[in-house]
C-alpha cells in the first residue's frame, strides 16, 4: 500500500480547544500534498479500517456519474425518493455556500456536529496503523459515507466526483450505476478524448447490476464497459423514453423485473428532462414502485441551487463547458427577454471559454468578465479579451463576481436579465452577494419601519 507522509500524521488528534467545522475544512486542505489525487488504493484502506466496505451502506445505492447533469439528476432522484416515503442519504459536491450542502439526509443539510463526527472518525482510521494520506475531498467523501452508514437510510444517492473509475465514491459498489452524459471537461486529469473519458465514467458500473445511460449521445465506451461487465443495460430512447412539451410530458420505462410503466402529464422541474426520465428509471430499477401522483408531485417541488435559479431577474447557473452552456442557450431562448440579457461571466483559466461563449453568444446581448481566485484563475481581463476577440461587447470588467454583481445591478434596466454563469465559484459568489444585500435590505426596512 502506498501512502504519503506530511506534517499532520504525527500530530495528536485532539487539540487545546475542539476543532470547528472551519478548523476541520482548513486542516483537510493542508494536509495531502495536491488537492486532486485520483486513484482508490489510499481511500479503500481507510474506508476499510472505518467498515465501510464489510456491509451495506444503505438500503439501496445509487451512483450517479457523468460530465453534466450529475447535481440534476441526484437532486430529482432525491425528491422522487421522499415522495414515495423513502428514507434518504444524498452525498454531492462541490457546494456553493456551505460544506454542509453536500451531505443530505432526508433532504436536510447535515449538522456542523455530525461533519466533525465524520472527520474525527476518518481521521482515527487514517492514523491507525501506517498514516495515510487523504485528500480534503477523500476524507469529506469518507466522512460523509461514515455518516449515512450509521443510519442505514433506505436509498442513498452518491454523486462521483470529476471522474468516475477512480473517484473516492467508487470503493462502494452501487447496486444501480447511472452515467449522464460524457463531455470534454477536466481534461489535466481526464484527458480530452471522448471515448477515454467514457471508460472513465463508466467505471462506476457493475456486473450483473443495471446500468442507466441517461443520453442518446454518449461515446461507445460506456456501452462497451457495461457489457464487458455484464451489467444489465438500460439506455434512454431505447429501454426508456420521455416524450412530450416540458410542461406535460409522459415517461416510459421498465421496472427491475421487466414490467413496463408509463407516467404521463410530468411537470417541468426546470432541470434537463432527460435527467428526469434517468432518474425514473434509476429509481425503478432500485425497486421504487413508482405511483405517479407522488412522481407530479416531486417532479414540481424539487429546486437545485445554481441550476437555472432564477432571482427576481437573475438567473443563476454553474455550467462551466460547452455541452452545459448549450443546454442553458435552449432554456433561454424559450424565455425571450423583453430588455436586454446581460451575461457574468466567471471562468477557471482550464475551462473552454470559448466554447462556452460560442453557445451562449445567441442569447446573451452584451457581457461584464470577472476574475476568479486561486492557481487556477482567470482573470478579468483575459476573459474580456476572449469575448472582444469573437465580437462580444464587454459592458465592464470586475475584479471579483461579488464586485461584479454589485456594479451591473446599479446599471440595470427594469426589462433587464442577468445569467451568471461560468462555474461553481462565480455562482456561489454572487449567491452569496444576493443573500447579504437581500439582508441588508431586510435589515434597512426593520430599521426604517
Amino acid at each position: 500500500m502506498t501512502s504519503a507522509k506530511n506534517a499532520d500524521d504525527e500530530s495528536p488528534m485532539s487539540e487545546t480547544l475542539p476543532l470547528t467545522l472551519d478548523d476541520w475544512l482548513t486542516r483537510l486542505e493542508r494536509q495531502h500534498p495536491v488537492s486532486i489525487d485520483l486513484g482508490l488504493e489510499r481511500v479503500a484502506e481507510v474506508g476499510e479500517r472505518l467498515g465501510l466496505l464489510a456491509q451495506p451502506l444503505a438500503g439501496r445505492v445509487i451512483t450517479v456519474a457523468g460530465t453534466n447533469g450529475k447535481g440534476s439528476t441526484v437532486a430529482m432522484l432525491e425528491a422522487l425518493a421522499r415522495a414515495h416515503g423513502l428514507s434518504t442519504a444524498t452525498y454531492t459536491s462541490p457546494h456553493l455556500l456551505r460544506y454542509n450542502e453536500r451531505l443530505r439526509l432526508d433532504g436536510r443539510e447535515a449538522g456542523d456536529d455530525m461533519l466533525i463526527e465524520g472527520f474525527e472518525r476518518v481521521e482515527a482510521a487514517r492514523l491507525a496503523g501506517e498514516p495515510i494520506s487523504l485528500t480534503y475531498f477523500e476524507a469529506g467523501t469518507l466522512a460523509a459515507l461514515w455518516s449515512i452508514a450509521q443510519r442505514r437510510p433506505d436509498l442513498a444517492l452518491l454523486e462521483v466526483g470529476l471522474g468516475g473509475r477512480l473517484d473516492a465514491v467508487n470503493i462502494l459498489d452501487a447496486d444501480v450505476g447511472v452515467v449522464t452524459t460524457v463531455a470534454q471537461d477536466h481534461a489535466a486529469f481526464l484527458g480530452s478524448e471522448l471515448e477515454g473519458i467514457g471508460r472513465e465514467k463508466a467505471g462506476i458500473l457493475r456486473a450483473g447490476c443495471p446500468a442507466v445511460l441517461g443520453s442518446p449521445s454518449l461515446p461507445a465506451s460506456v456501452r462497451g464497459v457495461a457489457d464487458e461487465l455484464g451489467a444489465r443495460v438500460h439506455a434512454l430512447g431505447e429501454h426508456f423514453s420521455r416524450q412530450g412539451a416540458a410542461d406535460a410530458w409522459e415517461w416510459t420505462g421498465r421496472n427491475d423485473s421487466g414490467r413496463r410503466i408509463r407516467l404521463t402529464g410530468l411537470p417541468d422541474p426546470g432541470l434537463p428532462l432527460d435527467n428526469a426520465a434517468t432518474a425514473l428509471q434509476a429509481l425503478a430499477l432500485a425497486g421504487v414502485a413508482l405511483e405517479g401522483t407522488h412522481c407530479r408531485q416531486a417532479l414540481k417541488e424539487v429546486q437545485l441551487p445554481g441550476r437555472m435559479q432564477w432571482l427576481g431577474n437573475w438567473c443563476l447557473d454553474v455550467g462551466h463547458n460547452p455541452h452545459a452552456a448549450a443546454y442553458l442557450a435552449t432554456r433561454l431562448a424559450e424565455r425571450p427577454c423583453r430588455g436586454r440579457r446581460i451575461g457574468l461571466l466567471g471562468m477557471l483559466a482550464d475551462k473552454d471559454a470559448e466554447g462556452v461563449i460560442d453557445a451562449l453568444s445567441e442569447v446573451v446581448d452584451a457581457w461584464v468578465s470577472v476574475g476568479l481566485s486561486g492557481e487556477r484563475a482567470r482573470s478579468a481581463a483575459a476573459l474580456a479579451g476572449t469575448l472582444e476577440a469573437v465580437g462580444q461587447p464587454v459592458l465592464h470588467q470586475a475584479v471579483s463576481p461579488a464586485a461584479g454583481a454589485a456594479w451591473l445591478a446599479a446599471e440595470l434596466g427594469d426589462d433587464d436579465e442577468v445569467l451568471v454563469c461560468g462555474s461553481f465559484f462565480t455562482v456561489a459568489e454572487v449567491l452569496a452577494w444576493w443573500e447579504s444585500r437581500s439582508a441588508r435590505r431586510e435589515h434597512n426596512e426593520i430599521r426604517n419601519a
